[in-house]
């Protein structure tokens, strides 16, 4: 009963020839379509398809000695080579242990016994589930190529990966946008950086020390665009195969463009650099990286790593706080390599509640400072400005034929909540301590948005001082400035939680006796009733800040652990 509350009702058969292999019961050990077993190794449970790739189709599963969600890829391609290809991948990943590489338990790789339509064996791979997204969909979100600072990022960290696994004499031949993905942090570390994680080892090759000098043939496998020629022509590839498809594949997320587009017809060089502006030096790297002579590549990845961390430019470097939370995660790592695993946790489980509130105190201070200024700045545009005077017509005249029984109070104060909302979302977004997007542009058009309406729904509540004016400013406000922050997942529970929670701690300070309400400007204003209003929105933000740390770092994990996806 437990399980079926945390994961889905029911389950998905693999067997690629079934006829109905969806919805199949919860519980269910066999199939009741084809009788193929539901319960794999008695442990993976598949849930839905993912999709297909390769030879192989995708399945989420259900891990329940682990109680974690997990990938299963199942080979539905019966050609001996096939076979070598996918045992190969199981061989490769299942001795890896690196955070860019995708974990295979020891026991990930299992053939199960079918016997519909006739009886044979379906090869079966288990390893860890990569939550985020490949490099290919975040390139499509920038058609004119992506920030240098970004790519140079996970130039490095794949560099880093291929480093690793050539150090095993392993090459893996298939390196491109969508095999490389950006793993979403957990909710126990959200101030960690984004890490690049290299997927499908399908095409994964060993090679030998001489493996220039050698002449055995390799297997013909490639990707159009980028994979090099010796590998498209079938003859012997080694580490510089890799270098290659990945310096094709950082040209393409500089410039937007697929390798192919940027290939002259006659030589098939890239021209690529006339399509973007970065560092002169990266630009030479690349172009060194995807020569036609494997010779005139680098020769190992130490070699791109030196040159990249002299390209690596100030401003792509951590600021102070990132550096100190840095130097306490290597410092207590050091420390705890000589403790028990009980003390371990402790200390980890601690060091991640004290960094949990370090970042929640800093999004509070920069969203209160925000608030307050955003404050200022509205009330000097709405009565020192022509602005004020503009907006206070458009609202007398314009919005009354559109929403009926609608006669507002005192017009120019909706400039001073729509910037004071602008001011909120840009010291939220600034601080980065819920893993949200840094977008600015965004955030700052719903902050204005959502004050503004919150203002609007304000005008239908009588009298304006009653809380439950107020309640229903925040509920509007709040939810739709939260939308805006460009939180990465779960967006509909952040501003749920986020807006009813600081709706109910007003209700209770209300219930308390202190007297909270949204305050009218007379007219004309006076400067106490600025500082009113700085100290309410500025109020306002440090609620929002904290009950987005609340839910960020408390409730939303706790969601997850029981299974809420």
């Amino acid at each position: 009963m437990v399980l079926i509350q945390i994961n889905q009702s029911a389950v998905n058969c693999i067997n690629p020839h079934c006829q109905r292999p969806y919805p199949q019961p919860w519980g269910n050990k066999f199939c009741h379509s084809c009788g193929s077993p539901l319960q794999l190794l008695d442990r993976y449970c598949p849930l839905q398809p993912l999709g297909s790739g390769g030879f192989a189709q995708i399945y989420t599963v259900w891990d329940t000695k682990t109680q974690t969600e997990k990938v299963l890829k199942v080979l539905v391609e019966e050609s001996p080579k096939a076979w070598e290809l996918f045992i190969q991948e199981a061989d490769v990943l299942s001795n890896f242990h690196h955070p860019g590489i995708p974990k295979v338990d020891p026991d990930g790789y299992f053939q199960i016994n079918l016997t519909n339509p006739k009886p044979h064996q379906l090869a079966c791979l288990v390893m860890e589930k990569i939550d985020g997204h490949n490099l290919e969909e975040i390139r499509q979100k920038y058609p004119q190529g992506c920030p240098e600072d970004l790519v140079l990022n996970w130039f490095a960290q794949a560099v880093k990966i291929l480093q690793e696994l050539h150090k095993r004499h392993i090459i893996h031949r298939d390196i491109k946008p969508s095999n490389l993905m950006l793993r979403t942090p957990l909710p126990t570390a959200p101030l960690q950086a984004e890490q690049l994680v290299l997927i499908d080892f399908g095409g994964a090759k060993q090679f030998s020390g001489a493996i220039l000098r050698s002449h055995s043939p390799s297997t013909r496998l490639f990707s159009s665009g980028y994979s090099p020629p010796e590998q498209i022509i079938g003859g012997n590839v080694g580490p510089a195969a890799d270098f290659y498809a990945l310096g094709r594949t950082i040209i393409e997320l500089l410039t937007g463009k697929y390798p192919q587009d940027l290939e002259d017809p006659i030589t098939g060089e890239l021209r690529w650099r006339n399509q973007c502006h970065v560092n002169p030096h990266l630009a030479d790297l690349l172009d060194e990286m995807i020569q036609t002579d494997v010779r005139s590549r680098p020769a190992h990845a130490a070699i791109i790593q030196k040159r990249l961390l002299k390209i690596v430019p100030v401003e792509s470097k951590p600021g102070f706080f990132t550096q100190l939370q840095n130097a306490i995660i290597q410092t207590v790592t050091q420390f705890t390599q000589a403790v028990g695993n009980t003390t371990l946790f402790t200390v980890q489980a601690i060091f991640q509640f004290l960094i949990a509130c370090l970042a929640t105190i800093w999004a509070l201070i920069l969203a209160g400072m925000g608030a307050s200024l955003g404050t200022v700045a509205g009330f000097f545009l709405a009565y020192h400005t022509k602005l004020g005077a503009i907006v206070a017509e458009f609202i007398l005249r314009q919005l009354p034929e559109y929403i009926a029984h609608f006669q507002p109070t005192n017009p120019p104060e909706i400039i001073i909540y729509a910037v004071a909302g602008l001011g909120t979302a840009w010291g939220i977004t600034l601080s980065g301590s819920f893993g949200q997007k840094r977008r600015f542009l965004i955030s700052a058009c719903m902050g204005l948005i959502s004050y503004s309406s919150g203002w609007i729904t304000w005008q239908f509540i009588k009298p304006h001082d009653s809380a439950e004016g107020l309640v229903a400013w925040m509920l509007v406000s709040i939810s739709m400035l939260t939308l805006g922050l460009g939180l990465r997942t779960h967006y509909l529970a952040y501003a749920f939680i986020t807006a009813f929670g600081s709706a109910n701690i007003v209700a209770g300070l209300i219930h308390l006796g202190l007297k909270i309400a949204l305050i009218n400007f007379s007219n004309p204003p006076s400067l106490v009733e600025l500082f009113q209003h700085i100290a309410f929105f500025g109020f306002m933000g440090v609620l929002i800040s904290l009950c987005l740390g609340l839910s960020y770092y408390l409730i939303v994990p706790c969601l997850r652990w029981l299974g809420w996806r």
